[in-house]
Formats: structure tokens, sequence, C-alpha cells
């Protein structure tokens, strides 16, 4: 997408964001159920009883959230919780660590910070859940509680995975085996030859209304502009290597919606630039909202945070504030972030 194209797609989403903030929420719930699969972006809570460095169950986390710190990366919601409410449910998706049995009958959340498509992503960061073990999470909640199959065919399904793949993978210092033995492209490649893969389980199991979430810019987060970017602007190689999956990922949404009864759409997170969110009042997008320790991309327990959260794009040094999740949910549920459906169609 040429820059001018991603200026005029992003300002369509700040009217969308605008247009939805005074909009009455949708009456009754448009999906049977809702499952979330992911990483650290729509993790709320999977990682809190496990022994990973990935894990915000603590203050300043969840201070805008009305239960607290409940394992959330951000202030307050993130985007699965927003595509929930605008879906109809009363309730966000909870987590699969401690949901009842019946609960896969309305939906669970199985994503985990630092999970990744490789089964060897964050190894770094200790215990994570892959997407291999969360679609085997998946299994395990649907034949427990018996969620009719064609049930889940009409349930929505999002994911959100693959940044970690190369912030805490291929981009790794000392380089990894993956580092070693691919270059970007190469390395693009063989993520989605898994991703598809797993997206073939999920389609066995039920899974037909599914969004793709492509990877962000990641080399224009604070921890790798500090890192990669030397400090003084975002890290392009790492957003060139991040895009060349994002084109693949465009490609295999194309392969799925050949499959019979399958709607899958992308939801670009790539276009944006922190300028197009000026529209909106949000303009510090340098830095972290919460006090960041050095050499660290997590808030600092109960340290100071910035007293003006909607003006940030980043809560911590990767992760983004609940005004930016709420932005982005509502652009992809009703309107221009993504194709060829928006989130909305897949539920109606």
């Amino acid at each position: 997408m040429v820059e001018g194209e991603s200026k005029a797609l992003w300002i369509i989403v700040a009217t969308v964001f605008a247009v939805a903030a005074v909009a009455p929420a949708a009456h009754g719930q448009q999906a049977p159920c809702y499952f979330v699969f992911g990483d650290s972006v729509f993790d709320n809570g999977n990682n809190n009883a496990l022994n990973t460095k990935a894990k915000v169950n603590y203050l300043p986390y969840g201070i805008d959230f009305p239960q607290g710190p409940t394992g959330r990366f951000s202030n307050g919601r993130n985007i699965p919780d927003v595509i929930a409410e605008l879906a109809g449910f009363n309730d966000s998706i909870p987590p699969f660590a401690g949901a009842s049995q019946a609960q896969a009958n309305i939906g669970l959340n199985y994503a985990s910070g630092a999970g990744g498509i490789r089964e060897d992503t964050s190894e770094n960061m200790g215990e994570r859940i892959s997407l291999r073990k969360q679609i085997n999470n998946h299994l395990s909640a649907i034949i427990n509680a018996a969620v009719p199959r064609s049930q889940l065919r009409q349930c929505l399904y999002t994911i959100n995975i693959g940044s970690n793949d190369y912030l805490n993978n291929y981009f790794l210092s000392p380089p990894t085996l993956a580092r070693r033995i691919y270059n970007p492209d190469q390395y693009a490649r063989s993520l989605i030859r898994l991703y598809r893969f797993y997206l073939e389980q999920l389609y066995v199991l039920g899974a037909r209304n599914v969004a793709l979430f492509s990877i962000g810019k990641i080399g224009c987060t604070p921890r790798i502009v500090a890192t990669l970017g030397g400090g003084t602007g975002c890290a392009e190689e790492v957003n060139q290597a991040a895009n060349l999956f994002n084109i693949k990922l465009k490609d295999l949404v194309t392969t799925f919606n050949n499959k019979s009864g399958a709607k899958f759409t992308y939801v670009d997170l790539f276009s944006g630039n922190a300028e197009d969110f000026a529209a909106l009042g949000i303009t510090v997008g340098d830095r972290s909202c919460c006090t960041v320790n050095p050499g660290e991309e997590l808030c600092a327990a109960n340290g100071p945070v910035c007293p003006d959260r909607n003006k940030y794009i980043f809560w911590d040094n990767v992760h983004t504030t609940e005004v930016i999740n709420t932005v982005v949910a509502n652009a992809a549920f009703n309107g221009p972030i993504a194709a060829p459906f928006n989130i909305s169609q897949l539920v109606n």
C-alpha cells in the first residue's frame, strides 16, 4: 500500500471510530460463540499462572479496567474485549485458564503472551502457549463441552499471531537458528506454511468465520526503536520482514476463502502511521505511558504512569493503550482495515 492510500485509509479509520463512539451498541449477541487465539495483544490472563516473564497481572496494568490487573497487556480493554462488545456479547470472553467446561459454548480466549507460530519462539521468555497448544486446548474444550459442530461453524474466531516469531526469535541477539538458516522471505514462507497447517486444523474443527490480524509495524515499537533502530527511529529491516509475512498472510486468506462455507478476512494493522492517529488526539507515539525500566519492555510494578492515557499509542514498550485497541477493534469490526469482509459481516 502506498503512503497516500495508507493516509486515506487511516483517516477513514478515524471517521469510523468517531461514528462508532456515538453509535448504539449492537442489540443481541450476533454470533453463538467467540473464540480468541494469539499472543499478548489478545491475552487476557492465560499466562498468570505460568513461569514466564510475559505476564502482567499487576498494577499499573489494568489501571483503567473495571476488574483491575487481569493479565491484559494494556491499561484497559484489549481488542477482543471491544470486538465482543460490538458483537453483542454481555461480557468479555474469559481466558481458557480457569474457565468452566460449559464456557466453551459461549467462547474462550486461548491467547498467550509470548506465544508464536513456531514452538521455539520466545524460549527466552519462559513458559508460553504456542498456537499449536492453543488449538489443542480448543479441541479439548469443545470436546469436553460437547459443542455441536453446527454451532462451531457459526462462531466468530479472531487470531493475532506472528509478532513474537520476529521480536522473540528472528531478530533476537545473538542470532537464532531461524535467523541463521532463513533469509526474511524464506522465514515468512516457513511461518505461513506452519500457520496454514494450524488453520486447516481449526477449519476441520468447524472454524468458518475467521479474522486473521496482520503483524503491525513492530519496528516502530519503543523497544525496537531503542535497540535495532539505534534509538532514533523505526527499524525498517524489522518492518520490511513483517510486511513480507503480511503479504503472504493476505494470500492465505484468499486460499481459505475457496473452501466450502469459509469467510476468512485479513485485518491490516500495518498500514497506519503514528501521525494518522493525531486526528483523534492520540499524539504521543515515541514512548510508553507507563514507566519501563532500562532494558525492559513491560511496565515497572506500581510505577508512575502518564495522566492522560488517551494521548498515547504505547502503554509499555511494545503494547498499545486501550484507546488504540478501541480504534483498531472498531475499524476491524465496522469497516476499512478488514478485507474482503469486516468482522460484522463475519457474524451476520
